[in-house]
């Protein structure tokens, strides 16, 4: 009876791996990492790549431009939303077949209008990884297929890094965040991340898949004002994984208010804070938080230091009539 229990317990793991190569588990209210393994590894990260093809369009092009489909789309193969050559597209809708279908048709015709080329594009993708602090990371295509080029390539803690950049941006959260979207004569895109139809806190994701990369899977999800991103490379079970983990987080970490969103007046300048800055802490554990708040030649610096770890955050004020200056905590 043992030996039958212990061959099916075998067989279940064959068939449903739980290791990853690698993940990272950060949370994005003050991009501290909660937990990791091997999360510098870099490897080919397949369409979760798309992540970056979207936020450089986004902050790049027009939304509501409209065109014809170009030639380029016959480059590419692998997941698609059949673009047509010719076909009447805008960035807007192609965004959504990017996110949602994954449509490599849809990142080069991105790329090519976007970027003037596909070459460009690639190289405003690796200024935005460069300016984000993605050392592990170098793109050669904006769609993530890894058959010519090797692909594209990637940490999962770079990936949470952008992800949590992105996460910024009300456009990329609502479009990457969409269950459905309408295209055109009734075709409706489903969105192939899984979680956001079973786990609501759910609020964004991109799935990802090519033989040499594995199943990747970036999430994120809100609850109890914690933000959670979860990053897998080379993963079986994935989506259960992920819910596992923003589960744990939410339970075991609360967050700390250190400066609420809105604005300052203060040494002659006016500053817009846009997002309530806070830290996260364990539930478990006591903490030591110093903080430490200056305003500088219209700068605001506000320096947290956490258990020894030294957080520093900076926005740049306008100048106003204003009397009070120096620290105002």
């Amino acid at each position: 009876m043992r030996k039958i229990l212990l061959g099916l317990f075998i067989f279940i793991s064959l068939i449903n791996p739980v290791h990853a190569e690698s993940y990272c588990v950060m949370n994005g209210n003050d991009g501290t990492v909660i937990e990791e393994q091997d999360m510098h590894k870099t490897q080919s990260v397949a369409s979760i790549s798309k992540i970056m093809t979207a936020i450089v369009a986004i902050e790049n092009g027009d939304l509501d431009d409209q065109w014809q489909v170009s030639d380029a789309i016959l480059t590419v193969d692998g997941s698609s939303i059949y673009l047509q050559v010719g076909d009447q597209v805008d960035l807007r809708t192609l965004l959504y077949g990017l996110m949602l279908r994954s449509g490599n048709d849809a990142a080069i015709e991105i790329a090519v209008h976007v970027g003037g080329s596909a070459e460009n594009f690639v190289k405003m993708m690796n200024e935005k990884a460069a300016q984000l602090g993605m050392k592990d990371t170098l793109f050669h295509n904006p769609s993530g297929l890894d058959e010519e080029d090797g692909g594209n390539i990637s940490s999962a803690y770079d990936m949470a890094l952008l992800m949590r950049y992105a996460l910024r941006n009300d456009t990329f959260k609502e479009i990457s965040g969409s269950p459905y979207f309408d295209y055109a004569n009734h075709v409706r895109w489903v969105n192939k991340n899984k979680l956001l139809f079973s786990y609501d806190p759910i609020t964004a994701g991109k799935t990802g898949y090519t033989k040499h990369a594995g199943r990747t899977l970036v999430t994120s999800a809100e609850s109890n004002d914690l933000e959670s991103i979860v990053v897998t490379l080379d993963m079986g079970d994935d989506f259960r994984f992920h819910q596992d983990q923003h589960e744990g987080m939410f339970e075991e970490y609360h967050s700390y208010v250190i400066l609420k969103a809105g604005t300052y007046h203060i040494n002659h300048y006016t500053y817009e804070i846009p997002d309530t800055l806070r830290i996260v802490l364990r539930n478990d554990m006591e903490h030591d938080i110093r903080v430490n708040s200056r305003c500088d030649q219209g700068v605001l610096s506000v320096e947290v230091i956490k258990d020894g770890e030294r957080l520093v955050y900076e926005w740049k004020g306008v100048k106003d009539r204003t009397k009070k200056k120096g620290w105002f905590f």
